[in-house]
């Protein structure tokens, strides 16, 4: 031996983003791994610097609170809400999604929040701009929104066994909606979630 040392190996520590921010954002019980973690990864892919990621889980019942808002660079959950999905997604499960004019149908992806928005029919409202091709991206000429609706409420959940369904819009609660557009408008990020969202998706990446 000639008294040299090999030098040692440094110890590779992995960070994972996605957990870590499920965890400070107390997420647990509130919103899947998995969901949050497709969400980000989409999120970052399209748009790094976003600060703001809202995340609807569409593979959880209508009777669940399954929209999540998030702060990236805090780490803070800003809102637990409900929200309905489209007439022709299903009744208490989201089922059957969809890019069609007049399929009534949600579309799952992601989606750029643009501006706030006066509908003549649901009032405060949120532009929808899909940022995926073939998946999501009709949703301006869908008239796809975001906006408050009396159907997304425990008292309709109580007589219905379900939420109301939209014409594929995220409907909300309309208490919600106000808060909705300071969290998001002009710049947040919108994804929605449902496992076979994947296979879609990774047709356009």
């Amino acid at each position: 031996m000639d008294g040299t040392r090999s030098p040692i190996p440094a110890t590779a520590v992995v960070v994972d983003e996605v957990a870590e921010l499920h965890e400070q954002a107390g997420l647990g019980g509130v919103l899947a791994l998995d969901a949050l973690r497709a969400a980000y990864e989409r999120a970052c892919e399209r748009s790094p610097d976003a600060r703001v990621l809202a995340v609807a889980d569409m593979s959880r019942p209508s009777t669940e609170k399954r929209l999540v808002v998030v702060d990236l660079v805090s780490q803070d959950l800003l809102l637990h809400t409900y929200v309905a999905h489209g007439q022709g997604t299903g009744e208490l499960m989201a089922e059957q999604f969809g890019n069609q004019e007049g399929s009534h149908r949600t579309s799952l992806g992601l989606y750029r929040v643009g501006s706030e928005i006066v509908s003549p029919k649901h009032g405060q409202a949120l532009l929808l701009h899909g940022m995926d091709r073939g998946v999501n991206d009709r949703a301006l000429e869908r008239e796809i929104i975001m906006h408050g609706a009396d159907y997304v409420s425990e008292a309709f959940i109580a007589e219905h066994g379900r939420l109301g369904r939209s014409w594929g819009c995220p409907a909300v609660p309309q208490e919600a909606m106000a808060h909705l557009v300071q969290l998001l408008a002009d710049g947040g990020l919108f994804y929605v979630h449902h496992p076979s969202a994947q296979i879609a998706l990774a047709q356009v990446r």
